[in-house]
């Protein structure tokens, strides 16, 4: 198996509701039409999508409950201005601010906010690890 990711899909609760909060970020979405239940936003190197939870438990065949999560999505930024900027523009669309911008113990600076279903998004400056230009993200 290579070592890469080609979707991560989220169990929501809401299609419509979280397919705005993240129209709202400024994603656009790549779904065609026609597809009722579920959205997809094509990213970097893999696809990030929202699909209705109820959904995603026929599929794996098995009950699905959304809690706390045990993981985080993470987007890397350039600076920690861009940090507090991107908490802001999350802050506007009405995200809840989990952790406000601060600097860390790794010697970073960074915030989390959780989108309407609750999944924890870190935004982070990473000196050691910076973005490409074009937003690619390794860790070094």
């Amino acid at each position: 198996m290579q070592q890469r990711l080609s979707i991560i899909a989220l169990g929501v609760c809401d299609l419509k509701k979280s397919r705005k909060f993240y129209e709202d970020l400024g994603w656009q979405t790549a779904t065609q039409e026609g597809a009722e239940n579920i959205v997809a936003f094509n990213l970097q190197s893999f696809v990030l999508t929202l699909y209705p939870i109820e959904k995603l438990a026929e599929e794996v065949d098995m009950p699905i409950k959304i809690t706390t999560p045990s993981f985080t999505l993470a987007y890397n930024v350039a600076s920690e201005a861009e940090v507090d900027a991107t908490i802001e523009e999350a802050r506007n669309i009405g995200a809840k601010i989990v952790k406000p911008p601060q600097k860390v113990f790794w010697g970073g600076y960074s915030s989390y906010f959780s989108d309407p279903d609750g999944y924890l998004w870190e935004v982070a400056f990473n000196p050691f690890s910076q973005p490409e230009p074009d937003g690619a993200f390794k860790w070094v």
